[in-house]
C-alpha cells in the first residue's frame, strides 16, 4: 500500500496588509521590504476569525476535490505554531468538530513553517502501514496574532492563511509520494522563537510576558542557516532517489524570503518556471505557506495529475524537511 497526495485546498483572510500600510507603522519602506524579502502583502485575519476557521476553510476545498465523504477521513493532524488556544484543546480537534468529521483521531504538531512536511511524513507513515485510509493534513496559521507590531524585523514577513491536503491510500506506486526527508537541531534554538508562555520561561512582569509571547529573530543567523540546510536537504533527497532537478515540475519551497528561494533554486539550477513563488501576496505564512502555494497552482490550471513536486522547508526548532510528491489529484 501507498500514500498519494489527492487534493489541495487553501484559504487566505480577506484584510491586506501591504507594505505601505507598514510604513505608518514602524520605520520602513516598500523598496526596502521587497528588496529584502520579496514580500509586497500579507493577508491578516478579521478579528473574531481564528486559525480554526481558517483551517475549515482551506479543508473543505481539499475534502470536496478528493470526491470523498467526511466519513471516510479517519485521520486529521494540524500544523500550527498559532493554534486557537496554547496547549490544550488542539486545533486538529476544534477543526475535526467544525468539519462534523466525527470522533477521528485528531492532533496538532508543532515545527513552524516545517509543519506541513511533518504532517505529509506522519501521514504518508500511516496510510503505508496500513492503520488510515484517509489523512487530512492542514497548515494554518494566524501569525498576526503572535507578531510584534512595532518590531520592524519581524512585522514586515508574516502573514495568516491556511492550506489543506487529503493524503490516500493507493495501489498505484506511479500516484506514491515517492520520499519524505525531515530532521531538526535544537542547538539553534534561539534563531527563531516565542521565548514565554511555556514551562521554560520566567513569569514575573505582565509587560515581559506579554512581550516574549511574540515571535523574535535573529535575521542574519537564520538566513545564512536556512539556505546552507534547505540546498544540502534538497540536494541529498534528489541524489537518494536518483532524480534530476530538470525531472521536477514545480518546485515548491517554503515561502519565506525569495532571496532564500532564488539561492536554493540557483544551487539546484532550475528554471524559473520551476519555481513557484507566492511570497509576494502573502508574505511568511509558516506552516501553511507551502499548501497554499500548492494550491495556487493548482488553481492557475498549472499543476496537473502527475506533475512531480519537490517541497522545501526550514523552520523554527530549527526544523527542515523536504518531499517529492507527484500530484494525484483530478484537475479542475
Amino acid at each position: 500500500m501507498y500514500a498519494a497526495f489527492r487534493s489541495i485546498g487553501a484559504y487566505v483572510p480577506e484584510k491586506i496588509l501591504s507594505n505601505s500600510d507598514l510604513e505608518t507603522m514602524v520605520d520602513t519602506t516598500d523598496e526596502w521590504i521587497t528588496k529584502r524579502t520579496g514580500i509586497k502583502e500579507r493577508h491578516i485575519a478579521a478579528i473574531d476569525e481564528t486559525t480554526s476557521d481558517m483551517g475549515v476553510n482551506a479543508a473543505e476545498k481539499a475534502i470536496a476535490r478528493s470526491g470523498l465523504s467526511k466519513d471516510e477521513i479517519d485521520m486529521l493532524i494540524c500544523a500550527t505554531i498559532s493554534p486557537d488556544y496554547f496547549c490544550m484543546p488542539s486545533t486538529a480537534t476544534i477543526i475535526a468538530t467544525k468539519l462534523g468529521l466525527g470522533k477521528v483521531m485528531a492532533f496538532d504538531i508543532s515545527a513552524a513553517c516545517t509543519g506541513f512536511v511533518y504532517a505529509l511524513n506522519i501521514a504518508k507513515a500511516f496510510v503505508e502501514s496500513g492503520m488510515k485510509k484517509n489523512v487530512l493534513i492542514v497548515g494554518a496559521e494566524r501569525l498576526s496574532a503572535i507578531t510584534d507590531y512595532s518590531d520592524r524585523g519581524t512585522c514586515i514577513l508574516f502573514g495568516d492563511g491556511a492550506g489543506a491536503a487529503i493524503i490516500s491510500a493507493t495501489e498505484d506506486k506511479s500516484k506514491a509520494i515517492i520520499d519524505v526527508h525531515t530532521g531538526s537541531d535544537g542547538s539553534f534554538a534561539d534563531l527563531l522563537m516565542t521565548p514565554n508562555g511555556g514551562s521554560g520561561s520566567i513569569h514575573d512582569e505582565l509587560d515581559r510576558e506579554a512581550a516574549g509571547c511574540f515571535m523574535q529573530m535573529k535575521g542574519n543567523e537564520t538566513f545564512k542557516v536556512a539556505v546552507r540546510t534547505l540546498t544540502n536537504d534538497v540536494v541529498e533527497i534528489l541524489e537518494q532517489n536518483n532524480i534530476s532537478s530538470s525531472a521536477i515540475k514545480h518546485f515548491v519551497p517554503h515561502q519565506a524570503n525569495y532571496r532564500i528561494i532564488k539561492a536554493v533554486g540557483d544551487a539546484l539550477a532550475l528554471h524559473e518556471d520551476q519555481v513557484v513563488l507566492t511570497v509576494e501576496k502573502y508574505g511568511n505564512t509558516s506552516g501553511a505557506s507551502i499548501p497554499m502555494a500548492i494550491n495556487d497552482i493548482y488553481e492557475s490550471g498549472r499543476l496537473q495529475e502527475g506533475d512531480l513536486m519537490l517541497l522545501d522547508a526550514f523552520g523554527g526548532g530549527l526544523t527542515w524537511g523536504s518531499a517529492l510528491v507527484p500530484f494525484a489529484g483530478k484537475n479542475i
